[in-house]
């Protein structure tokens, strides 16, 4: 069992930046690959990126490749998705997930409970 603790949401004006974190319970390398999802309201939830276990691969949807950057430290069982010019399109809620490198959430096993990020234009 793993447990997800998403944090660093909040309020910013477009163009600024935000890092969310997700801490894990357990060591993030057994936790597999590690997923970012966002869902905005009245939205289906939508993949943002996902880094492999080792942290050497990546991918990123498309709205967000060159804007978010994820990272992850074994060490500290933690994973950061770092986020530069935002967009008040990237208005949502941030999901950390753990589970099968994939773009698909169904691939995820395991879910934090989300944090808020709201960009202002």
């Amino acid at each position: 069992q793993v447990q997800l603790v998403e944090s660093g949401g909040g309020l910013v004006q477009a163009g600024g930046s935000l890092r969310l974190s997700c801490a894990a319970s357990t060591p993030t390398f057994s936790a597999g690959a590690m997923g970012w999802f966002r869902q905005a309201p009245g939205k289906e939830r939508e993949f943002v990126g996902t880094i492999s276990w080792s942290g050497s691969s990546t991918y990123y949807a498309n709205s967000v490749k060159g804007r978010f950057t994820i990272s992850r430290d074994n060490g500290k069982n933690t994973v950061l998705l770092q986020m530069n010019s935002l967009k008040p399109e990237d208005t949502a809620v941030y999901y950390c997930a753990a589970g099968t490198y994939s773009i698909r959430g169904e691939h995820y096993a395991y879910w934090g409970q989300g944090t808020q990020v709201t960009v202002s234009s």
